[in-house]
Formats: structure tokens, C-alpha cells, sequence
């Protein structure tokens, strides 16, 4: 734990960590106060995924744009872009909460724009953190950006309900706004990445067909996106969307024990995350393997629980191994991608997640609606367990495989 400790106590790393906290707490505290909002403005599924899935269009077709960008250009730049946009957005959803005037079409629109802003924003931010450390430092370092943003979520929701119960709902998103300063002036302190060689310059210069190389040819890239992809599909729309119809409709409990699960969902989050800073090298591959298993049968869990009391041990569970999981496969991506294309892979992964979700989102709701929650859980969990083991017992070569990206020529890159 020396090394973790020794990242965070100072230098460009521990500065951008110490903004990103300010930030995602605020980023927490409007995600939990717009589900509440939106969960009491329709009581179906289906509109819910049909919110996400507008703000998923953007995200779909421009993060791969946004990882040229991320690595064509000044991370912290595009980052402090984007930090503005989002406060701006935030601000006037808050006003629309205030005045009573918030509808459905608002916070569509404002989750289109937010996409488009998520759409540069997330392949900068991924590819800047490894920047900022020592190849050494990486693992590190990567564990302990998910750290934050998982204790961040475990304590957002939980500030942004007592905020809410003193100011009214529309602070949180004010808070929101505020939160940003924090990260761009952490992101004023840091200085420009240094200039590599000529010839990696020009490799920065290239098409999305590098990083989209990279990933054919690299066979472990290859399996975690693959496993990152079968998790949003299955798993994340019912945690990422529907929960608060979730805690509405099927477990009937209100907005405060509501702030509860979410608080689970946090602390699991928060100590899988945690949990990565110990996992060896050569343990990778059993820690991915107990994660899904975990995930599976948590989710089925939650589909037969019938009170808060059940729901809230399962919730951390599958929270604790979704969030092992994504680290552990994050950082296999992000250790073999090579530098100079680094925000391309990135937008990759990425779109793994953010890509496949809106449309996952927009099915699951749908079956939601129709066969109800409890039964498209437990059938979502029965297909993910029976996938995932499928995937990682076929590609159980992976646990051999060295921690370095795959040759240049091999991946395709500068020809």
C-alpha cells in the first residue's frame, strides 16, 4: 500500500485525484437527484431507457472522433472544455427543477448534450491518468482513480440527499455546477505532456484504424472488452437505469431508503475498487472469474428480494464484483495499449461500455416492461453467467500472458 499512498501524497497525479474527488461528488449527487426526479416524472421502464438511449447517441458516434482528439491534442485542454460544458448543463436543469418546469424532454436534451461532452471527455481522461505516473506506477495509479470514483459514489448520493432535504432537489444539481472548479484548476496545475520523437508525433497523428488494430491483434485487449461488453449488456442497465424504478415500483420503499441502496451500490463499488490495489499479476485471471460469479448470483438476488434488508447485501455483492471486474479489465487495456495511441484504445474500451449500453438500456427496459423487473433480472443474470464463463474458459490462455501491449508491428501501427 506504500506505493498508493506515496501517488497520492503529491505531484500532478495527486492533484488531478484531489479535483476529481470534488468533481465526481458532485457528479453523484445529480446523478442520484435526476434518477429521483425522472423516476417520479414516468412510472415505465421503457422511458427511462429511452432517455439513456438519446443521451447514448452521442457518445456512440463521436468517442472514437474524441480518442483522436485525445491523442492529437492537450488532454487537459479538452478536459477543461468539457468541464465547463457540464456545468452549464448542470445549472440549467437545476433551474428547471426550481421553477417546476423540469419534463422529460428536458433532461433528453440535456443528456444528448451531456453525451456529446462525454464523448471527448472520457477517452482524454482515461489516457491522461497514465500520463501523469510512471509505466511502474500505472496499476497504481489506475486503481486508485476507480478508488476515488467509487468512494465518491458511495458518499454522493448519501451528501445529496441531506442537501436535498435542506435546500430542495435543485441544489444538487447547483452543487454539481460548483463541483467542477475543483478539477479544472487541478488541471491548470498540471503541466503540457512532454513531446515524444518525431516518429511517435506522427503516430499521434493517425486514423482510429491504429487503435482498431491494436485491439484485433491483441488477443487479452481483445477478451476484456469483450467481458466489459457482456457486463453492460446484461448487468449495468438494471444498476445504471432502472434502479430507482427498481426501489419504486418493485421493492416499494421511499426516496430515503432509496439513498440507502444507492449508498450499497457505493460501498461495493468502493471495495472492489480497493481490492485491486492487492490482486497479483498471476491472480488476474481467478479474481475475473469469481467476480462474474459473484455478479451472477447477486442479480438473481435482487430479482427474488422481497424487502430493502435483502436487496442491500446483494447490492454491495454485485457492486464489489462488477467494479473488480472493470478495474481489473480497464488496466489490462490500458498497460498493453502503447502510448501513443492510448486515446484511441481508450475510446475503444469505452464504447464497450457507453456504446453498448444505451441500446442494452433501451431491450432491457422494453423486457422490463413487459415480462416485469424480477423475471428480466434473474433471465439477465441466468445469460450473463452462462456467457462470461463460456468467454474466459476459452480464453484461459490470458492468465500467461505478460503485462506489456503487443508489439507495434504486430498491432498494425504505422503502416
Amino acid at each position: 500500500m506504500s506505493l498508493p499512498i506515496q501517488l497520492l501524497r503529491r505531484g500532478p497525479f495527486a492533484r488531478y485525484m484531489a479535483g476529481e474527488a470534488f468533481s465526481m461528488l458532485g457528479t453523484w449527487m445529480q446523478v442520484m437527484a435526476q434518477g429521483w426526479v425522472l423516476a417520479g416524472l414516468t412510472s415505465t421502464a421503457f422511458t427511462l431507457g429511452l432517455v439513456n438511449f438519446v443521451s447514448g447517441v452521442p457518445l456512440l458516434a463521436l468517442t472514437m472522433f474524441g480518442g483522436m482528439m485525445a491523442d492529437r491534442h492537450d488532454k487537459r485542454i479538452i478536459l477543461i472544455i468539457v468541464m465547463v460544458a457540464q456545468a452549464i448543463l448542470a445549472v440549467t436543469i437545476g433551474l428547471l427543477v426550481q421553477s417546476g418546469q423540469i419534463v422529460i424532454w428536458h433532461i433528453a436534451v440535456a443528456g444528448a448534450l451531456l453525451g456529446l461532452s462525454t464523448a471527448f471527455e472520457m477517452p482524454a481522461a482515461a489516457a491522461l491518468v497514465p500520463e501523469l505516473v510512471s509505466k511502474e506506477e500505472m496499476r497504481s495509479a489506475i486503481a486508485l482513480d476507480r478508488s476515488i470514483f467509487h468512494a465518491t459514489r458511495l458518499a454522493g448520493p448519501a451528501l445529496g440527499g441531506v442537501l436535498i432535504s435542506w435546500l430542495g432537489t435543485a441544489a444538487a444539481f447547483f452543487a454539481n455546477a460548483a463541483s467542477f472548479s475543483a478539477l479544472i484548476i487541478a488541471l491548470l496545475t498540471i503541466s503540457p505532456r512532454k513531446r515524444g520523437s518525431v516518429e511517435e508525433e506522427k503516430l499521434r497523428q493517425g486514423g482510429m484504424r491504429d487503435g482498431i488494430a491494436h485491439v484485433r491483434n491483441d488477443q487479452p485487449t481483445r477478451t476484456m472488452l469483450l467481458l466489459l461488453s457482456l457486463t453492460t449488456c446484461f448487468i449495468s442497465p438494471f444498476f445504471m437505469i432502472l434502479v430507482p424504478l427498481y426501489s419504486r415500483h418493485v421493492l416499494g420503499i421511499d426516496a430515503r431508503q432509496h439513498g440507502f441502496l444507492m449508498a450499497a451500490s457505493g460501498v461495493g463499488a468502493f471495495l472492489g475498487s480497493i481490492q485491486l490495489l492487492r490482486i497479483a499479476h498471476s491472480q488476474r485471471v481467478i479474481y475475473l472469474r469469481c467476480a462474474v460469479a459473484i455478479i451472477t448470483v447477486a442479480m438473481m438476488i435482487l430479482g427474488l428480494a422481497r424487502g430493502l434488508w435483502v436487496a442491500l447485501p446483494a447490492m454491495i455483492g454485485m457492486m464489489m464484483g462488477t467494479s473488480t471486474m472493470y478495474g481489473l479489465a480497464n488496466t489490462i487495456v490500458q498497460e498493453r495499449a502503447p502510448d501513443f495511441i492510448r486515446g484511441r484504445v481508450s475510446a475503444i474500451a469505452g464504447l464497450s461500455f457507453f456504446g453498448v449500453l444505451p441500446f442494452a438500456g433501451l431491450l432491457t427496459a422494453k423486457l422490463s416492461d413487459w415480462a416485469g423487473m424480477r423475471t428480466a433480472m434473474i433471465g439477465a443474470a441466468i445469460c450473463y453467467g452462462i456467457c462470461t464463463a463460456a468467454l474466459l474458459c476459452v480464453r484461459s490462455r490470458l492468465e500467461a500472458a505478460p503485462a506489456e501491449p503487443a508489439p507495434v508491428e504486430e498491432a498494425g501501427i504505422g503502416h
